[in-house]
């Protein structure tokens, strides 16, 4: 007997339909992924564009702000809570360095830069920073990874960078090697900024070694306050009162008000004199340095 198509296709109609079983049954529900949230810093608006769109095409990462200085990725950096910032080193205003120890407390931070000095370098390091890329040594791939690596507390350097670490460490094991005093930072005044801001009374120190200066002087008879300590530190490195305004986030005319009171407390009238005492070197210092 032939069976009716027309039944045929109702019958198979009413039938139910074969189901494929999930192989993922029983694992708990995918969560999204909260995309990281990156600032990005550099002066110049073609590399920032670059950047934020660079970022931006990636699904576990957005720019949540772009700046063109130091004060500005602060002042982003303060409202919106990133979980890396990208810092340029060369920058108008407050530079990348200047600002660095200051945006560390707030997140992880990568210096992404042209700058390749030693020098820099090893200032970044001490400052703070989670690694260093140098332009032209990483890929775009490589940059995500970095972002990646730094938020989870993995530091990342391109060759430039890892270089310049590396001879630091075989300049302070050469130092240890032939009992020696430790190797004065490229950058003494930026590393005595940094440490003052973090540990309060160690411009008055006058034991160990205070941002790249001999315990044997003792500073504590000069009895600075720790913003003047710093500040004279800066002073004895070299730099003018704009520099000094622009490193310690104040105004010039605060600046000089502080100058007026160091110069009082050191009984000097001339920069040149006051850096003399304080660095130990002024003809009436040699008792107080130890160095008989």
């Amino acid at each position: 007997m032939t069976r009716d198509p027309a039944t045929t296709r109702e019958e198979a109609a009413a039938m139910p339909a074969e189901t494929t079983p999930d192989p993922f049954e029983g694992f708990p529900p995918s969560v999204p992924t909260t995309p990281l949230r990156v600032i990005v810093a550099d002066d110049n608006p073609v590399v920032r564009a670059g950047l934020t769109a660079l970022l931006s095409g990636r699904a576990d990462i957005t720019v949540v702000a772009e700046a063109a200085d130091g004060r500005a990725a602060w002042e982003a950096a303060q409202r919106h809570r990133p979980d890396v910032v990208l810092l340029d080193v060369r920058m108008p205003g407050v530079d990348g360095i200047s600002a660095l120890p200051h945006l560390v407390r707030i997140s992880p931070v990568v210096m992404l830069t042209y700058s390749r000095e030693s020098e820099i370098v090893q200032e970044a390091l001490r400052r703070g920073a989670g690694g260093y890329l140098v332009h032209g040594e990483f890929t775009a791939d490589q940059l995500v990874s970095a972002v990646r690596d730094v938020k989870e507390g993995r530091a990342h350097f391109t060759h430039t960078a890892a270089g310049a670490l590396l001879a630091r460490l075989r300049q302070d094991g050469d130092a240890t090697a032939h009992d020696s005093d430790p190797p004065i930072p490229a950058n003494p005044a930026a590393s005595a900024e940094n440490l003052s801001r973090l540990q309060p009374h160690v411009g008055e120190s006058s034991s160990g070694w205070t941002g790249g200066r001999p315990a044997a002087v003792d500073r504590s008879r000069f009895q600075l306050s720790t913003r003047e300590a710093e500040i004279m530190d800066l002073i004895a490195s070299g730099m003018t009162n704009q520099q000094i305004a622009v490193t310690c986030f104040i105004s010039e005319k605060t600046v000089k008000n502080h100058i007026n009171r160091i110069f009082a407390k050191l009984h000097s009238t001339s920069r040149s004199e006051a850096a003399a005492k304080w660095l130990g070197t002024a003809p009436d210092s040699s008792s107080s340095r130890g160095l008989g």
